[in-house]
């Protein structure tokens, strides 16, 4: 599977609306399966929530890293797959974390630091694709009030910040590469492997 990557450097909001399907395709003219990253704020609209727990609930924030997936390689789109992918990106993402030294901890596709949520993240299938939205807070600014969050600018091991400006593209980059390094290398096993 060719996993096409594009970092996006104009600031725009996520709403939502950019899990659709073909949602790439449509914006960047990127055909197959893809990942775009970029940094803006989040501000779900009711009409684009896509979890039915969310419903009346807020999710926002002033600053984050967004990752959209989408995947092409499965028909139909399998849910349970596309879950499954999310859990990956997200389990890759702390496991990066701790080569920083950064301690965390993990609930369902939910990451903590010192207890305050530092991501959100949902997964979907349309009758095309599967989709995952991941997103990191930046700052601890313009998020829900009752909710305790942390931004990666607000971590600190010694007094000292770990992840600034200067390498958060470093950071996604990172993240992007190793996801998509451990996907291809499941489509190589399974190429290799002798069923029973």
């Amino acid at each position: 599977m060719t996993i096409t990557h594009k970092h996006v450097d104009e600031i725009f909001e996520y709403d939502g609306s950019q899990i659709n399907p073909s949602w790439a395709f449509q914006e960047f003219g990127i055909y197959g399966s893809s990942i775009v990253t970029w940094i803006g704020p989040v501000n779900i609209t009711p009409d684009n929530l896509k979890d039915f727990a969310d419903v009346g609930l807020e999710i926002k924030s002033n600053n984050m890293v967004n990752f959209i997936c989408e995947f092409f390689d499965q028909q139909p789109p399998n849910m349970r797959v596309a879950y499954l992918r999310q859990r990956l990106l997200v389990m890759i993402f702390r496991e990066i974390l701790t080569e920083y030294g950064v301690q965390t901890k993990r609930e369902g596709d939910d990451i903590f630091v010192d207890n305050r949520k530092l991501s959100i993240s949902i997964a979907s299938v349309s009758l095309s694709s599967a989709k995952i939205h991941f997103a990191l807070n930046l700052e601890d600014k313009g998020t829900p009030n009752d909710v305790e969050t942390i931004g990666l600018f607000d971590i600190k091991i010694d007094d000292k910040q770990i992840f600034t400006q200067d390498n958060l593209l470093e950071l996604i980059n990172k993240t992007v590469n190793r996801f998509i390094d451990e996907l291809e290398t499941i489509e190589n096993d399974i190429s290799k492997t002798k069923v029973l």
